[in-house]
């Protein structure tokens, strides 16, 4: 057993630092030993080290955490891409985020990671055909981490939300590959119209503190959305829109602005 896991870990990189860091942790910090071996470090594989999480956080009378853990398994081990997402996030995490130094850290103590993998198991419910135990789930994390994300909603992998509280998907969303926003940032409708209603958020997209986009409209790739925006129309790609209601207010500041994370609006040849 012990070959397997040594041959999975190569082929693993980011599992393989996760529980290297994760043993260094157990010897700065003994009082948490028995948490990170249960968490990480007893587990094989990183999608179980998650399932037995993400359970352990979810779990309630109504869904005991060895029944969500056995249910997150069968996500898992269904659609290896969510393990493949899970990665590109945890990666996006630790290369985005100046607070995070590691991959145990945003594993086991980043509620907005949390938050995510939740909708990404809920997701696979949704696809499933088990659309109420995908509304439990969703539920839950809204209860858990104030992260509200309808199953149904499309993301992308390489997903960073920084602090996360507040962040609102709507059902019919789509949020594409190496996206960051910070808290209380909402996708959502403009009122009580049916079907698809809800933003497009292309690749590269930085939603900043407090962004509102609202509609059925498009975010262009690379796009900056400045703080405490209400945008309403759609956004050209490689530009950076603020206000109330947004306007263009200049470029995006960067060719990759989801990774840079610049979220000043300095535009000296633009008068706001």
């Amino acid at each position: 057993m012990a070959v397997v896991a040594e041959k999975f870990d190569f082929c693993d990189p980011v599992w393989t630092a996760l529980r290297a860091q994760a043993e260094e942790l157990t010897h700065s910090e003994p009082s948490l030993a028995s948490f990170v071996h249960a968490t990480v470090l007893k587990h094989d594989r990183l999608e179980d080290a998650l399932s037995y999480h993400l359970a352990s956080k979810l779990g309630t009378d109504e869904l005991s955490p060895m029944l969500a853990r056995e249910i997150f398994q069968e996500a898992l081990v269904a659609d290896p891409q969510i393990g493949e997402a899970v990665r590109a996030d945890l990666s996006a995490i630790f290369e985005r985020d100046p607070a995070c130094h590691s991959y145990v850290q945003a594993f086991l103590f980043f509620k907005g990671f949390h938050a995510l993998q939740c909708y990404r198991i809920a997701h696979w419910m949704w696809n499933a055909d088990r659309d109420w135990l995908a509304y439990f789930v969703q539920n839950r994390v809204s209860e858990l981490f104030a992260v509200d994300i309808h199953p149904a909603a499309q993301i992308g992998r390489g997903i960073f939300f920084d602090h996360a509280t507040g962040i609102v998907i709507g059902e019919t969303a789509v949020v594409e590959d190496d996206v960051s926003m910070l808290h209380g940032v909402t996708l959502g409708g403009t009122g009580k119209e049916k079907g698809d209603r809800h933003p497009k958020i292309r690749r590269g997209v930085m939603l900043s503190v407090g962004a509102k986009v609202l509609g059925n409209i498009e975010v262009g790739e690379f796009s900056r959305v400045g703080a405490g925006s209400v945008v309403l129309k759609d956004v050209p790609p490689h530009t950076t829109v603020a206000g109330v209601p947004a306007k263009v207010i200049g470029q995006a500041g960067s060719e990759r602005p989801s990774q840079e994370m610049n979220q000043s609006l300095e535009c000296p040849d633009f008068q706001i």
